[in-house]
């Protein structure tokens, strides 16, 4: 990515300057220059020059040149770095594919002819003779070696991507340049972080035993790094705790950030706050989120974020696991730039028990591997330790689990007998009626379903139960926008708070870091991770002796999929752990139980682990095919704009107002809280009927139109005539 202002010598040495530094992170500092030397070696040839001089218009393969030279220097062993030279732009190709792209296509001077440039090396000068990188940094025994190297590809692709960006934008974006790397030193962000905790005061038995948790984490920074569980019920400070841990292991060991990954849009916001507020932030500076709504374009030329969204060199980011999980598969180069800054960093995953199944075994081979070979340590943060542990007993554990995990509580089960503070009932099936009733008996309740229309219907039921006055019954859906939802949520706060009575009715966003406190929780059936979560919501600060969980199956049933696995495995084990249901155990025999009922192969159900091994020996890796099918969500879904505040309004006239190839600007980040989700089909037929307009100046942007549809108590109506279907915020987004 030279510019045409720089000679192609600074630009090659500026690269593989850069590279290297980067690739030394995980011993591969001669590969990374390699890289970077011969990336644009293409560019010397004097077509290519003509085109920068403007003599031409021809687009010139740059590219495949330095990636041929590797291969006759390296022979077979050069694929490893021409994968990355000849997709430094285009992202990495599959090995060999009936497509014109794939890496033995380019390979080949009979399929794909480039221009002459030899005159590369007259321009390196000594530099020119390249010599061949060495011993590979990692374990080359043949168990597992094929994802090893394709992994290991990745991660160089990615170091030469960054280099070859930053290097242009130090010529080109000075501006820019110049906002990175601004950040303070971990340490003093762990003395911030102390100063924040010093504040709260453990007067309640709850309050000192998040002081313990905390204590725990501290001293527990200290461990050797690798993997790492910290099992906490819901409401023990976990996300604190869990960032003291960080900060100071990473202090201890050297390591370079923090990266928090969270399972839900709908909570990163809020977790980011946190951060923001414990560490003196609040501009974003250095605590910097990264998720579906802020995600820069691949070409760059998108509503910039804050620059650290392209790299995460930030020494706290805050993102999703699509975000994480699906970069560290995909074969994009914009997607893969961020990826070295792994190395050498710590990884919190924050409800780790809602990995996704299809994908569960990719996700922890690509876990172990960084761990193994490229020195983070990752820490598997949750309520519900899902049963991960290496294991060939499927009663024990799981085939192809984490091996060597530590878990930081010294005693998972009596920190759970001490904040337990609710007891769990199943009810069996209640009828919607009935179930309205038994929440109108309630004078504090909170009711959580599966669906968005069983929550709309339930919660029109209560609305019009006779016994109820007007007010004091609420509904949460991700059908609200973002800021609509808030305000809904400190409505609710403050109802309780004052000891007035208040109903709420909900999907299972409310079980995504919402901080409420009920004395009842009525949950539909689901799994046991699911169901403690909801737990989570009931007498949460303990202040009654014990709060009441009753679980109940809905009179027309459970949704297919997810939801019925899940209630299925659930229920499989409720009998032999009927006095506590969210016990320790109780959650590994439910796990164990979910993968059995999953099947082994439905765990890697794209065989995404078999497709990178089984033509490993030839180097020949499917990146761009698997990089297309792993995504954890598979249907597709269209953000709404949601004219509910002025704000918003302000925001739809901006965009109106664009002219072709003007950027959004900060437009689509303050819009944000007013956007919402919504399946395609249910974003087509909403077109059809007129209520969606499309602005912009390529009509990119959908706002609703018919703001009748909006209503101030359940936000979007889509119900009509529509069959209910799992909320989009109850997916990883």
């Amino acid at each position: 990515m030279a510019r045409p202002d720089q000679p192609l010598r600074d630009h090659l040495l500026g690269v593989a300057g850069l590279a290297g530094e980067f690739a030394a992170r995980f011993g591969a500092q001669a590969w990374g220059e390699t890289c970077g030397l011969l990336h644009d070696i293409g560019k010397a040839s004097g077509l290519f020059q003509q085109r920068l001089r403007g003599e031409t218009a021809r687009k010139v393969d740059h590219s495949t040149a330095g990636a041929r030279h590797i291969v006759e220097v390296m022979g077979q062993a050069g694929r490893i770095l021409a994968y990355c030279i000849a997709g430094h732009h285009s992202g990495l190709a599959d090995g060999k594919s009936n497509e014109e792209g794939s890496l033995t296509h380019r390979l080949d001077p009979k399929r794909r002819r480039i221009e002459d440039c030899s005159t590369w090396r007259k321009c390196l000068g000594p530099k020119g003779e390249v010599a061949a990188p060495k011993a590979l940094p990692f374990d080359t025994r043949p168990g597992g070696l094929g994802f090893r190297l394709a992994f290991f590809i990745r991660m160089l692709f990615s170091c030469l991507v960054d280099a070859d960006r930053l290097d242009a934008e130090a010529v080109g974006d000075e501006e820019r340049a110049a906002r990175r790397g601004r950040y303070p030193g971990l340490d003093e962000l762990s003395r911030r972080l102390d100063t924040h905790l010093a504040r709260f005061i453990a007067d309640t038995p709850v309050r000192r035993i998040r002081t313990e948790v905390l204590e725990a984490c501290r001293e527990a920074a200290a461990l050797s790094p690798g993997l790492f569980s910290l099992t906490v019920p819901t409401g023990g400070g976990k996300t604190l705790s869990s960032l003291a841990f960080a900060l100071g292991h990473a202090q201890a060991h050297g390591l370079s950030r923090v990266v928090y990954v969270i399972p839900y849009t709908s909570i990163i916001e809020q977790n980011a706050g946190v951060f923001r507020e414990a560490l003196n932030d609040p501009d974003g500076n250095f605590v910097v989120e990264h998720h579906s709504n802020l995600a820069p374009s691949e070409d760059g030329d998108e509503d910039r974020p804050h620059p650290a969204t392209e790299n995460w060199d930030a020494p706290i980011i805050v993102t999703t696991a699509v975000q994480f999980f699906e970069s560290l598969y995909s074969h994009k180069a914009g997607r893969c730039r961020k990826l070295h800054n792994l190395a050498k960093s710590v990884i919190i995953l924050d409800e780790a028990q809602m990995l996704p199944l299809p994908y569960l075994k990719p996700c922890l081979e690509a876990i172990r591997e960084l761990s193994a070979t490229y020195g983070a340590s990752v820490v598997l943060c949750t309520a519900t330790q899902p049963a991960l542990n290496a294991s060939n007993d499927p009663d024990q554990g799981l085939k192809g689990g984490l091996a060597g995990v530590r878990e930081i509580m010294l005693d998972p089960v009596v920190l759970h007998d001490r904040l337990r503070r609710v007891r769990v009932e199943h009810v069996g099936v209640l009828p919607e009626a009935d179930l309205a009733r038994r929440l109108a008996e309630e004078p504090q309740a909170l009711c959580i379903v599966n669906t968005r229309r069983a929550a709309r219907r339930l919660f029109e039921a209560l609305r019009a139960h006779p016994d109820l006055p007007e007010g004091g019954v609420f509904h949460l859906s991700a059908l609200m926008c973002p800021e609509h939802r808030t305000r809904v949520i400190e409505r609710i706060k403050e109802t309780l708070g004052s000891g007035n009575p208040c109903r709420v009715v909900s999907t299972t966003i409310v079980e995504a870091g919402v901080d409420l406190d009920f004395p009842a929780v009525f949950r539909a059936e689901g799994g046991i991770d699911s169901i403690a979560q909801a737990a989570g919501r009931c007498n949460r600060e303990g202040r009654i002796l014990n709060g009441r969980v009753f679980v109940f199956r809905p009179e027309e049933g459970l949704p297919p999929g997810h939801f019925r696995l899940t209630a299925q495995a659930a229920a499989s084990v409720a009998e032999r752990h009927a006095d506590d249901l969210l016990h320790p155990q109780a959650v590994h025999d439910y796990f164990l139980e979910l993968y059995w009922q999953s099947g082994d192969d439905r765990l890697d159900a794209k065989s995404i682990l078999e497709r990178l091994v089984e033509d490993a020996s030839r180097l020949s890796f499917p990146f761009r095919t698997i990089g297309r099918e792993f995504q954890f969500i598979e249907s597709s879904t269209q953000g709404i704009i949601i004219p509910y505040t002025r704000q918003a309004d302000e925001v739809v006239h901006a965009l109106r107002c664009l002219s072709s190839g003007d950027r959004a600007g900060g437009l689509l980040r303050r819009v944000q809280r007013h956007t919402i989700s919504l399946y395609t089909r249910e974003m087509e037929r909403l077109e059809r009927e007129g209520a969606v307009e499309r602005i912009g100046p390529e009509g990119q942007f959908f706002v609703l139109s018919n703001m009748g549809l909006y209503d101030d108590l359940v936000g979007l109506d889509i119900f009509r005539d529509d069959p209910g279907v799992r909320e989009p915020e109850g997916l990883f987004i």
